[in-house]
C-alpha cells in the first residue's frame, strides 16, 4: 500500500528519474524518504494522517516544497510537479547529431615519471560525435583517437610509446570510447559511464564531464563545448611496462589522466573553412 504519492517532471515536461521526495510533520522531523523512477513516478509507505511539508529535490534543480493532506489512511495525491533549473544553469544544446571538431580539441594523457614529476602526451588525431537527445541524460556518444599520433614533443620518447611496450599502435592503431548516456550530478556537470577500447582491451569507464555551453561560432555554426577526464589503470589495458629505477620507484607511474576538451559543431558533418 502507498502513502503519498507524486510525478516529477521538467518544465519541458520529460520526466526525472533519481528526484527526491522527503516528507516532514509539522515539527520538523522527517517521516518518509522515496526515490522517483524512470517515469518520474514516486511513492512513500503510508503516512500518519494530518497536514505535513513535502520537499521534492534533484541534482541541478531548484527544490519545490509542497503543503501536503494526508487521509486517515495514509494516503495523500501529490500530483505533477515541475522542477526548474537551477539559478544561473547553463542552456543545454538543442537535440540531433554535434560532430566533434579535431582542430579545436584535445586529448591530454598523464603519467607520473619517477616518482615525482609528469608527463603529458597530447593525441593530435581526434573524431567522433554527439547523438544529444531529449531529455539530455539519453544522449549518445562515440570517439576515435589514433593511436600513433600520441605527441610527447621528443619524437624518441613517442616511438617507444607507440611500441610494443605500450600503445603497439601497428597491431591496435584505434582508442575507442563509446557511451549511450548521461548521469547528472550537477547543474552543469555529468558522469558518462561507456566502454573504452584501448590496447586491444575493452574495459568500463566513466567519464567525469563540465558542461561549457553552446553558441554561433564566426563560420556561420554553431559549437557546444565540453570537458571531460577520468583516470586510467595500464594494466587494465595490457599494458605492463615495469621498468623500475630504484628500489619501489616505477619509471612510468600505472595510473594515466585522462583529460579532453571537446568542442563540436552542430550537424552530421564539419563544415568547410
Amino acid at each position: 500500500m502507498t502513502g503519498l504519492t507524486a510525478r516529477i517532471r521538467t518544465t519541458e515536461g520529460w520526466p526525472v528519474p533519481n528526484a527526491v521526495l522527503i516528507v516532514t510533520d509539522m515539527s520538523g522531523r522527517q517521516i518518509a524518504r522515496a526515490v522517483s523512477d524512470e517515469t518520474g513516478a514516486v511513492d512513500t509507505e503510508p503516512l500518519p494522517p494530518g497536514v505535513h511539508t513535502a520537499v521534492l529535490t534533484a541534482v541541478g534543480c531548484q527544490p519545490v516544497a509542497r503543503t501536503v493532506q494526508i487521509s486517515s489512511a495514509g494516503t495523500g495525491l501529490l500530483g505533477e510537479n515541475a522542477l526548474a533549473p537551477e539559478a544561473g544553469a547553463v542552456a543545454l544544446p538543442p537535440a540531433g547529431p554535434w560532430t566533434i571538431d579535431p582542430m579545436h580539441s584535445t586529448v591530454i594523457a598523464t603519467a607520473r615519471h619517477l616518482g615525482i614529476a609528469s608527463i603529458k602526451a597530447r593525441f593530435s588525431e581526434l573524431s567522433g560525435r554527439l547523438d544529444i537527445a531529449e531529455p539530455f541524460d539519453l544522449t549518445s556518444g562515440y570517439a576515435e583517437i589514433e593511436a600513433a599520433s600520441i605527441d610527447t614533443g621528443i619524437p624518441m620518447r613517442d616511438n617507444h610509446l607507440r611500441s610494443s611496450d605500450f600503445l603497439e599502435v601497428d597491431s591496435y592503431p584505434t582508442i575507442t570510447f563509446t557511451s549511450s548516456g548521461l548521469r547528472r550530478t550537477g547543474g552543469g556537470t555529468w558522469v558518462m559511464p561507456g566502454e573504452l577500447t584501448l590496447h586491444g582491451q575493452c574495459r568500463p569507464v566513466e567519464l567525469d564531464v563540465t558542461y561549457g555551453g553552446f553558441g554561433a561560432d564566426p563560420w556561420g555554426g554553431v559549437r557546444a563545448a565540453f570537458h571531460a577526464e577520468t583516470v586510467l589503470h595500464r594494466n587494465d589495458f595490457a599494458i605492463d611496462y615495469h621498468a623500475v629505477v630504484r628500489a619501489g620507484v616505477a619509471a612510468v607511474g600505472t595510473t594515466i589522466k585522462l583529460e579532453l576538451d571537446i568542442e563540436l559543431v552542430q550537424g552530421e558533418q564539419l563544415p568547410a573553412m
